[in-house]
């Protein structure tokens, strides 16, 4: 009697679990989703990092979205893959010449897509090793933090922008030399200003973290130290 009650129950049982069942493959699938996403962006970023090494200036430029921007410390902001095209040659022809080094690693990677999938946003380490060889060298390092979005379903740069934080010569080091960040170009404009105003090292500026707080889940405060040129006053 038992077990013909439980056969009884069983369809009805098996109805209830479905919509679960299916419920919690979607889940699945679209966490599937966004972890492949997070790793194609990482690729996309990366790739950015070997072209710009080696200046393949219309590799780097392919990378970008139809109406993405880039923005290199104070440079200013080049808007389109044309204009950012003929940007990047303002850090030299295309091409890396004998005995000059121009490596420019991206590390330390905390990528966030959105839940439809359509966008994200990530914030990256750059480091910076600059020589010519029989001459001198940098040292550099700052932050990027860059928007990203699918095109044709496939990740493209929408936004990079490099916080240029820090720039020293190679022999004297960070305690004997700081060198400031590079302003537009007069020989090609900008399409805008810098989005920030900012002094690299010495002085200190940290950029605002896209991401909340991975155990709080809350946003991540930022105070900037004093600066009387720029106008933060001391609080």
């Amino acid at each position: 009697m038992r077990r013909l009650a439980l056969l009884l129950l069983a369809p009805a049982a098996i109805a209830q679990a479905q919509p679960d069942a299916e419920a919690t493959i979607a889940r699945y699938e679209a966490r599937v989703a966004r972890l492949q996403d997070q790793d194609a962006i990482e690729n996309l970023q990366a790739a950015y990092g070997y072209y710009f090494d080696k200046g393949l200036w219309d590799e780097v430029a392919d990378l970008f979205a139809r109406d993405g921007t880039f923005e290199y410390g104070q440079r200013g902001v080049y808007v389109g893959a044309a204009r950012i095209r003929r940007a990047l040659l303002l850090f030299g022809p295309a091409g890396l010449e004998t005995g000059r080094l121009n490596t420019h690693m991206q590390l330390q990677p905390i990528i966030t897509v959105a839940p439809d999938g359509r966008t994200a946003q990530a914030r990256w380490r750059g480091m910076i090793q600059l020589a010519r060889a029989g001459d001198n060298g940098q040292w550099g390092e700052g932050v990027y933090e860059n928007g990203y979005v699918k095109e044709g379903g496939r990740w493209k740069i929408a936004r990079l922008h490099f916080y240029l934080t820090g720039l020293t010569d190679y022999d004297l080091g960070w305690t004997k030399s700081a060198i400031p960040a590079e302003g537009p170009s007069a020989l090609f404009p900008p399409d805008r200003p810098p989005t920030e105003v900012y002094r690299a090292y010495p002085g200190v500026y940290t950029p605002a973290f896209d991401y909340l707080h991975p155990v709080t889940g809350k946003p991540i405060p930022v105070v900037q130290s004093p600066d009387d040129v720029l106008g933060r006053e001391k609080k």
